[in-house]
């Protein structure tokens, strides 16, 4: 009798690497963390947690480091799918950080809390004794990504060093730590952008309405379009105007540009996501219009 066993499709091949990371740094690490801002890449980390660890209540809480000027659409599926996980949800504040003098607001139309976001988030894996957090970060992003491990180490400091990176062969993670450090930990790391819509696809994920097309006020700069707020400065000759346009990613309100679409449904932004040769940062993420040899000083530093 010759046994046959079944073939999984990509995507599931995808999820059964990232149940088996979530499982073994569970296993492994005595407080971990779940960082979720409601955007799409962690919109599937709660899906994949859930499927690794329901029906008991997941092993660690989720975590959201809000800059204060996020979409109001975001923040509001973020504490309603909360709610309906019945999970704790810790937000660490980069406006406290401001107002404790931890860090120091930028100014002028190019500021931007983004890169404050850093400080806020070593104090608040410090303060509640963290010693692992998940992320949504995927390798396909940008150039520092590439670089990175799915369990990636951070020192007493929180810095990151490519060079000092453990190997991993045969799925195998070593979790081992001292005192003060923790590392970071992506499931995703070997998805795509279009493997994360896929799957929310596949799995009828609900993801906040701004990932899909609607009427906004914008205004362009540098190439790029940027929601009017409270919190963005003009710079002159800049005015706005109405566009339909949809968001590939989720940030600082300051720094993530929208793309101009007309997808209205999941099957239509697959389709666009298929056909586009350009990442979603470099796309949407002034913050990232920067030197690689600039990109890797705030990886070294811990920005990501």
């Amino acid at each position: 009798m010759r046994l046959t066993y079944p073939k999984l499709t990509h995507l599931q091949a995808l999820e059964a690497e990232a149940i088996h990371v979530m499982r073994e740094v569970a296993a492994e690490l005595e407080r971990p963390v779940l960082l979720f801002s409601g955007g799409k890449d962690s919109i599937v980390l709660l899906r994949l947690a859930e499927k690794a660890f329901r029906p008991a209540r997941f092993p660690f809480p989720l975590m959201h480091v809000d800059t204060g000027h996020n979409f109001p659409e975001v923040i509001e599926f973020r504490d309603r799918r909360v709610a309906e996980l019945g999970e704790r949800l810790i937000v660490a504040s980069v406006q406290d950080s401001i107002d404790t003098g931890r860090v120091v607001e930028e100014t002028g139309p190019r500021a931007s809390r983004n890169r404050l976001q850093t400080t806020t988030l070593l104090d608040a894996i410090a303060e509640h004794g963290f010693d692992a957090a998940f992320g949504g970060a995927r390798r396909d992003e940008e150039r520092a990504r590439a670089k990175e491990r799915i369990m990636s180490f951070r020192d007493d400091f929180g810095g990151w060093d490519p060079k000092a990176q453990r190997p991993e062969l045969w799925n195998l993670y070593n979790g081992r730590i001292r005192k003060g450090e923790h590392v970071r930990v992506f499931p995703l790391s070997n998805w795509t952008e279009l493997d994360v819509w896929q799957y929310i696809e596949a799995e009828d994920l609900e993801v906040p309405s701004i990932y899909f097309a609607h009427e906004r006020e914008v205004f362009r700069r540098d190439g790029m379009l940027y929601a009017v707020s409270e919190h963005v400065e003009y710079i002159d000759g800049e005015s706005p105007f109405t566009e339909s346009v949809r968001y590939r990613t989720v940030g600082d309100m300051s720094c993530t540009g929208a793309v101009a679409s007309t997808a209205r449904a999941l099957d239509d932004v697959v389709a666009e996501i298929a056909a586009t040769k350009i990442t979603e940062r470099g796309e949407t993420r002034a913050d990232d219009k920067i030197s690689e040899a600039a990109m890797e000083d705030r990886k070294v530093a811990g920005y990501f």
